[in-house]
């Protein structure tokens, strides 16, 4: 096995329409063909598998070493599941910016289709979001959500956060077959080029001050307020936890975590209005107090290339493309009514 490191550069644009045109197509192919031949399990393990979604990206077409590669592909996935959706038993939901807020009402309306209750469906989406926005603080804002799941309530989130000071994204990977837990090493893989200084309270060393924060969310807010202002006058010794806080609405915040005492940390962030600020001030105030230090772990483990859509490896070569789109699709339609030569022989491929 071969193995190295590729620098590369951050480029601007987006995938022509002419080419998306046949990501939808392709990818459309290539779900199908995993669902009917593997089940829906297996659909979503492999896309929060981020070897994979990367590779995934590359067959389509999109260049190997672009940040825009997890918007695209999703996308992607997103337009080609449309009319089989339903089919298959896999739906998609969320997107970039804005659509990324929509998430819940989407989940919400699916399942009323469904006749199947959304509520743990969205708790599970609003979760993932709110562990990578105010528990895992990277420096990496989110501004990309997608939610994939099944009939039977399994799930995938797949989202992106971009940090404006080093021009970088940050991808996080999630998988409900393999969660043990919201608040305590959840993630499948979170993909960065590089290592940053980072809050990580879903470490599994954390536990201590996970605890602790929120033992004291439970205080009165007077006692916390106090112990705050000793924390401003003091010199910033981990600079991820600068305390840029507002004190009447930290007290506003405390009020509300005193008024419905969460009975664990998953409970505590999943609070409106909890967000990164409040966490890094509980953070302070259990360190000063007890000694509870937190998990400065970055959390990134695999690479995640970035660049540009300019051609790299090579341009998209169309007539390829296109024939590849017509196997699978015709091998497809015969699996179907039980002829499966093209299919075993796809297989014969994967293992070469």
């Amino acid at each position: 096995m071969k193995t190295g490191i590729a620098e590369m550069p951050l480029h601007y644009g987006r995938a022509p329409r002419w080419l998306f045109e046949k990501m939808v197509k392709l990818s459309k192919a290539i779900i199908e063909v995993i669902v009917v031949e593997q089940g829906q399990d297996e659909f979503l393990r492999r896309i929060s598998d981020p070897f994979w979604f990367q590779a995934f990206g590359s067959v389509l077409g999109f260049d190997w070493h672009s940040s825009g590669v997890t918007t695209t592909v999703c996308g992607a996935m997103k337009e080609g599941l449309k009319d089989i959706s339903h089919d298959l038993g896999i739906y998609l939901c969320g997107g970039k910016g804005g659509t990324s807020r929509k998430t819940p009402a989407q989940i919400e309306k699916i399942s009323e289709k469904l006749s199947i209750n959304p509520a743990k469906l969205i708790y599970a989406s609003k979760m993932s979001a709110k562990v990578d926005n105010t528990c895992v603080q990277d420096g990496y804002n989110l501004y990309h959500h997608v939610f994939v799941f099944t009939r039977d309530g399994k799930w995938s989130v797949i989202q992106q956060g971009m940090n404006t000071e080093n021009r970088l994204a940050r991808r996080y990977h999630w998988l409900s077959l393999s969660l043990k837990s919201y608040v305590n090493e959840p993630h499948t893989a979170v993909c960065c080029d590089v290592n940053t200084k980072a809050l990580n309270m879903v470490a599994e060393e954390g536990e201590a001050s996970r605890n602790i924060v929120t033992t004291l969310s439970r205080e009165h807010p007077d006692k916390l307020i106090k112990e705050t202002k000793k924390i401003l006058k003091m010199p910033s010794h981990h600079p991820v936890l600068r305390l840029d806080i507002n004190p009447k609405y930290f007290h506003k915040i405390l009020l509300k975590t005193y008024e419905q005492i969460p009975k664990s940390f998953e409970n505590l962030i999943a609070i409106g209005g909890v967000g990164p600020k409040t966490v890094r001030a509980l953070v302070l105030i259990g360190e000063l107090l007890y000694g509870a230090t937190p998990s400065f772990r970055d959390p990134a483990r695999y690479s995640f290339a970035h660049g540009g859509k300019d051609g790299f490896p090579y341009p998209v070569h169309r007539e390829t493309y296109n024939q590849s789109i017509s196997f699978l699709e015709s091998a497809i339609k015969k699996a179907k009514i039980g002829e499966t030569d093209k299919l075993k022989a796809l297989k014969k491929l994967i293992h070469i």
